[in-house]
């Protein structure tokens, strides 16, 4: 018998991060493990122009702050779109609103990125996770 790994329904990433060696480490490691990163980019415009491109990401990962911007505005352009959005960022999650489905807060593990990329999946598909990473925040309840 053999065994792989299972087949993903999220695999088109767009990174949307201001600072450079996260974004490299972040795009690096995703392609590493399968994904497909459609874009890095640290412009809210770039990153809204892949949003409403006609192939769009599966997910968008967007820190808060970028050069020309809030990654907030990208964070809501993801969701009028129905794309599941994941705030990546260093900032307390008190001080902003929940856009999308989570936060995972910086400096988090490179395996609970991809958790919580596998959360972010389970959740669009009406699945309860099993495991939630501890640097990981839901902005909806989840039955545990």
């Amino acid at each position: 018998m053999v065994f792989g790994k299972k087949k993903r329904r999220i695999v088109r990433v767009l990174i949307v991060e201001d600072e450079p060696l996260v974004a490299f480490d972040t795009e690096h490691f995703l392609s590493e493990e399968g994904f497909t990163v459609v874009a890095t980019t640290d412009s809210v415009g770039e990153a809204i122009g892949h949003i409403i491109a006609v192939e769009k990401p599966d997910i968008v990962l967007v820190d808060l702050g970028l050069r020309d911007g809030s990654g907030k505005d990208v964070a809501h352009a993801a969701c009028a779109e129905n794309i599941p959005v994941l705030i990546v960022t260093g900032r307390n999650p008190d001080e902003f609103e929940a856009i999308g489905l989570g936060c995972l807060m910086k400096p988090y593990k490179q395996r609970d990125l991809v958790a919580a990329i596998d959360i972010c999946e389970a959740l669009t598909d009406g699945r309860t996770p099993k495991r939630i990473p501890s640097a990981l925040r839901l902005f909806q309840p989840v039955a545990q």
